[in-house]
């Protein structure tokens, strides 16, 4: 495990999984979010945002978090040697997008850069949450069955299953 994919439908909890993986292993992360936004919300040149997503590519060891782009997120799990597939029911991450909304207004979002639209980017959320679920978590769902045999591939389709995966490589890194 050294190059680490986590993706998934928004408001799965893949930062927060995310950084503790990244605690776990010592795996340097990075969070598309902040890579592709500016403090405030503002987005970075599509061009830039895929220089420094190359820039992590080529580099030993990553785990990145986020989508991203679609033309940058098929390089990224085609260059991953695991992927983590968070893959919760629709319900669980609608009811994590309201929680990330609500207490937002508190404490940033993990992986959201500073002074993040709030209120813009969780209605934005609640839009993508259904579009990902008909359109691209069939297409990942296809994609980690047909790299199970030249991957490591987590698919994690429950929060009881995101214990185990930390549980699991807690022993692996013992």
């Amino acid at each position: 495990m050294k190059k680490v994919a986590v993706f998934g439908n928004t408001g799965g909890g893949k930062s927060t999984l995310s950084k503790r993986l990244s605690q776990i292993t010592g795996l340097p992360l990075y969070a598309l979010d902040k890579i592709q936004y500016k403090s405030g919300g503002t987005e970075v040149s599509h061009e830039d945002y895929k220089r420094a997503h190359q820039q992590i590519l080529v580099t030993d060891r990553w785990i990145i978090d986020g989508f991203g782009c679609m033309e940058t997120l098929w390089l990224r799990l085609d260059e991953a040697d695991t992927l983590v597939f968070v893959d919760l029911p629709l319900y669980v991450h609608f009811w994590w997008v309201t929680k990330r909304f609500i207490t937002g207004y508190f404490q940033p979002p993990e992986g959201w850069p500073q002074n993040s639209p709030i209120l813009r980017s969780s209605l934005t959320s609640y839009r993508v949450l259904w579009l990902c679920y008909k359109y691209l978590t069939p297409k990942y769902r296809e994609y980690i069955e047909q790299a199970q045999s030249i991957k490591n591939v987590y698919h994690i389709r429950s929060t009881k299953q995101i214990s185990q995966f930390f549980e699991l490589i807690d022993a692996v890194s013992s």
